[in-house]
This record gives C-alpha cells, structure tokens and sequence, in this order.
C-alpha cells in the first residue's frame, strides 16, 4: 500500500503538530477542520495554537506545497482522526459525537485500500464502534474481515502520548502502541507510523491500545493525587511539602510527582473518567485520585476567601493577583484548566479585584471574564495585595519576583521553591 496523501482530521493541539511532521517527511497531507479561521491561519503558513517549533514547520512545508486545510473532506490514502473526547454530565459519560461525526465525513471518500487510523483518546470499544459507523455508512466496503483478501478498509488504533510544550520532537522520537482490528491493520498502521517515527512501534490489539492510553494517564493522574493529598497534610502540619517531597524522591525507588492547582488538560483530568464510567465497582482508586484532584481548585478558592476574610479593611478591597491560567507550563491551553476554574470563581467573588498574569494569552482572549483584568507581571506585583502562583511559568521564573519577605503570597505550584 502506498501513502501518497494522508488526511488529518482535526487541526488542534495533536492534530495540527501531527499533519506537521507527516508534511515534513515529504507526504502530502491535507489537514481538515470545521473551523474556518484555523484553515485560514495554516494556510497562511501561521499557527492558532501556541508550541514551541511548530511554526516554523508550518511555514516550511505549506510554502513547500506538502500541507494544505480545507473545510471539505477529500480522497486520501490514509485518516487520521484526531479529535476531542469530552465526557458530559455527572457520571462523565464519554461523549463520542466529534468522532461519529468525523466517521460520516470521511466515508463518503472512503475507497478500497484505504487505512483509517483513531488517535483520539477514547473509552475502551471506541475503535469497533468507529468500524460500525462507517460500515453502515458504506455497506458497499468490506471493513475489516479476518481474512485480508475479503478488506477494503482497513482500521486501526494509535493514540497519541506527546507533551505540550515538547510535541514537535515526541512526535519523532516516542514510541507508539497500534492496535489494529486485523493483523493486516496492524501492519499497515506500523508502516505508516515509521515514515515519521523513529522510536519502537508496538503492536496489539485495539482494546489493549486503547485501555494503555487511559491507563498511562490514569497512573499520572494517581501520583498526582497523591502529592496534592500530601500538600494537604503537610500544610495541617506546618510541613514544606516540596522538602518533604523533595527528601523522600531520594529514595531509589521513590518519585512522587508535585502538587498543584490541580489537574487539567485534555488527557489527565478527562482520560480516567473513561475507565470509572466502565467499570463503577472496580475503579475505585482511579475515581478517588480524580476526586481529589478535582477538589484542590475549591481548596485554593477557599484559601484566598479566608485570607481577604482576615485582611480586608471596610475602606480598603484587597487586589488579587493570579499567576497563570494554564493548564501546565509555557503553553496556551486552557481545556480543563484548574486555574481558570479558581480565576473564574474568585473574580465572580471579587468582582473587579482579581487580576489575572498569563504571558500566553492576550487581552480579548475568550477565558477572560469582564470580571478579570489581564496585566503585566511588574503591574500585578506593584498594584496586588495577594500574590498567588498556579501555574510556572518560564517567565515567572526567569525575572525577580520582588517578594522577599511577603507574607502575602501563596505559591501552590512550587515556583518559590525553585528559586530559593
């Protein structure tokens, strides 16, 4: 089978990095959105999203005439789907629609020979579920049978485990695990993947491929649960958590990961409800450790609540300033983020009050509020009576904080601790 063209379903924060670099390695590809201004920024040779390298590949193969975006759906050789999972509701149903709908798009393309390949994070099923909805979308084609001769589609299972901020090179380098929904799948999702991936392709079946996903952010999400309860208990007891950590990490079998606002994103906060939403009775501990998690944003609201409490004077409203609003460092996500959660909430409290320091975005930008005003890091410093750090920045850790000595700082994510 040849890889003449390949379709990348989904021009954000994977799908975008990953038509990149199948570009880059001389594939023609065509990179599918529903949003007219992304295809417009990309074919601009320009990027909508912030990540280190990205745009400069962006501007070498669109120049180059190996990557184009359109709004319409076109023939290809290979699809690649790379679209959100959300979860809605209380019991964090996955939500497979952006999925479903992206099956009825491409079928009416699909030929025989083509290879369909998900990278969505999805819930264990998701890929046979993928097969049924194209199938009936085209009863014409044969989708995947045991024997290779009786397919014309072939389908498979890839998800995608790079971090933001480092996605250009992970991309390269990472391993990945495929899992196909026959042998011949399989081998044909493996020759794709090493036109562009030098580290180990891994091959499985589609169930195991998509329960590793779920189970690599599960197990993050775990450790982190387990640093925030201890940021918790330590605080009880008039203990440093990052020394606390910091000495038990010299244990060699020991690597308890940092506490924070939080967990978000859209792997980490969303991925293990997929598995809880599977398996109620058996999920216990992933469920707890999300719980937790999800809970540290009400804790640091709380916090800031009791301190203006304490120190605000009838003649006199406290400004509060909040350091990031990001998901993690040095990036423009904001999906998920437990510092939008806390910004959101205490500027509803303090209207008029809160301002907010995140060098990734610019004034305008959608999360913001009315209620917030978005300002240099030196103006939140001179003008804010309570400094808070949720998230660390580079640029917060490159430049002086002028803080020595203020009591009225909370540093939840460790950035004090790195410069001492």
């Amino acid at each position: 089978m040849k890889f003449d063209k390949v379709c990348v379903v989904g021009l954000g924060y994977i799908g975008l990095p990953t038509a990149a670099v199948i570009s880059a390695s001389g594939v023609n590809v065509v990179g599918l959105d529903v949003d007219e201004r992304v295809i417009r920024t990309i074919n601009s040779g320009q990027i909508h999203i912030v990540e280190p390298g990205l745009e400069d590949v962006i501007k070498r193969v669109v120049n180059r005439g190996t990557l184009r975006a359109t709004l319409t759906v076109e023939p290809a050789d290979v699809f690649v789907i790379a679209v959100p999972t959300p979860f809605e509701g209380s019991n964090h149903t996955p939500d497979l629609k952006y999925i479903r709908m992206v099956a009825d798009n491409i079928s009416k393309v699909l030929t025989s020979g083509n290879l369909v390949i998900l990278e969505s994070t999805s819930p264990v099923g998701t890929t046979e579920k993928l097969r049924g909805w194209l199938s009936n979308n085209r009863p014409d084609l044969n989708f995947v049978s045991d024997e290779a001769s009786e397919t014309d589609v072939f389908i498979a299972y890839c998800p995608e485990r790079v971090l933001p901020g480092n996605v250009i090179q992970e991309l390269y380098e990472n391993d990945r695990v495929i899992g196909g929904l026959c042998e011949k799948s399989s081998e044909l999702a493996i020759k794709f993947y090493h036109i562009f991936v030098s580290g180990e392709c891994y091959k499985t079946d589609a169930n195991t491929a998509e329960m590793a996903k779920l189970v690599e952010n599960s197990y993050r999400d775990v450790n982190i649960a387990f640093a925030n309860e201890l940021a918790a208990i330590s605080s009880d007891s008039d203990i440093n958590v990052w020394e606390l950590i910091r000495l038990a990490n010299r244990h060699p079998r020991v690597n308890i990961l940092s506490p924070g606002a939080g967990v978000g994103g859209h792997c980490i906060a969303v991925d293990p409800w997929f598995i809880v939403n599977q398996n109620p009775e058996k999920a216990k501990l992933i469920k707890q450790a999300r719980l937790i998690n999800d809970s540290k944003p009400q804790t640091i609201i709380g916090d800031v609540q009791d301190y203006c409490q304490r120190n605000e004077r009838h003649d006199k409203k406290l400004k509060i300033g909040l350091f990031g609003l990001s998901y993690k460092p040095d990036i423009d996500d904001m999906r998920e983020s437990p510092s939008v959660i806390i910004a959101k909430s205490l500027a509803g409290i303090f209207s008029g009050q809160v301002y907010i320091v995140e060098p990734n975005i610019q004034k305008g930008h959608s999360v913001l509020t009315p209620e917030m005003q978005l300002v240099s890091q030196e103006e939140a410093l001179l003008v804010c009576d309570l400094v808070v750090f949720l998230v660390p920045h580079r640029q917060f850790k490159d430049s002086p904080m002028l803080i020595p000595g203020r009591t009225d700082v909370f540093d939840y994510c460790g950035l004090l601790e790195d410069q001492s």
